[in-house]
């Protein structure tokens, strides 16, 4: 992924300089000492000197990727991470004077895409699941130049930081039966010196509207008898209930023509099902 981002940044520069005929190299190699001195024409150097997770966009949570008709099984995965790829940005030529118009040129050619363009991506980049933002001269890198440049053994020269944060997906992807259901309990003492606890105890609990065909139904109504709590089935024909006390309930079924339907549960189930086939 990390090689199709250095070819996206070589064809964008190619094309924004823009760069005619090979008459300037871009690379990614170290500039050492030794690498300088085989250069025999401009030059644009991006190395890659560090790369780290950010831990701002950093997301402790699965995301649901897809779930089969039946509502029963659900595939999740973890968020993917974001890494930011840093590279120190320099320019090569005979004379200052030229290193200085290049850089300016790469550094006008950059500025045009705090994202990169879509439409530029290669490889790898055109599955990303965000957009990749760029970030040019960030005040915080590179502060002190002059100890990369020693460790690399060559003389110091203007450098811009570059950086371009990816997404990075190490995870598998994880399938298992939907949670339909979930029973709180609440323990709690009966005043300062009384030993007895109390328990309080709630359903929340969910399901799919179907019609005989096996066919999802959406905006199908279900309210409470007794409370009148009322929710609206999804484009899945999903519903879901939330803080019902243990018991039977009964609760009244309008789909979007025909007359309505009433239907029992107990709560909770042995089954942990709470489908709904409705005749129409």
């Amino acid at each position: 992924m990390i090689a199709d981002l250095d070819e996206t940044l070589r064809q964008l520069l190619i094309a924004d300089i823009p760069i005619k005929n090979g008459e300037i190299a871009i690379a990614f190699d170290q500039p050492k000492r030794e690498w300088s001195a085989r250069l025999s024409k401009p030059t644009v150097n991006l190395f890659l000197y560090d790369t780290r997770e950010n831990y701002a966009l950093r997301k402790h949570q699965f995301e649901r990727m897809h779930q089969k008709q039946n509502g029963r099984k659900v595939t999740e995965k973890r968020t993917p991470l974001r890494l930011e790829l840093t590279y120190m940005l320099s320019t090569w030529a005979a004379e200052p004077q030229d290193e200085h118009r290049l850089m300016g040129r790469v550094v006008r050619a950059l500025f045009r895409y705090p994202s990169l363009p879509v439409d530029r991506l290669h490889g790898k980049l055109k599955r990303q699941p965000y957009r990749i933002p760029a970030q040019l001269a960030k005040h915080d890198k590179l502060t002190n130049p002059a100890e990369l440049w020693s460790a690399l053994d060559n003389e110091m020269r203007p450098t811009v930081s570059y950086i371009v944060t990816l997404a990075i997906d190490p995870w598998e992807e994880v399938t298992g039966p939907a949670v339909l259901n979930l029973t709180m309990r609440t323990h709690y003492k009966e005043g300062l010196t009384n030993n007895s606890t109390q328990i309080d105890e709630v359903v929340s609990f969910g399901g799919v509207v179907r019609d005989s065909a096996e066919n999802p139904l959406h905006n199908v109504e279900i309210k409470h008898k007794i409370s009148h709590i009322t929710t609206v089935t999804n484009q899945h024909g999903q519903y879901r209930f939330t803080a019902l006390p243990p018991g039977s309930h009964t609760f009244i079924i309008q789909p979007p023509s025909g007359e309505p339907q009433e239907l029992t549960f107990t709560l909770p189930n042995e089954d942990n099902n709470y489908d709904v086939e409705l005749a129409l």
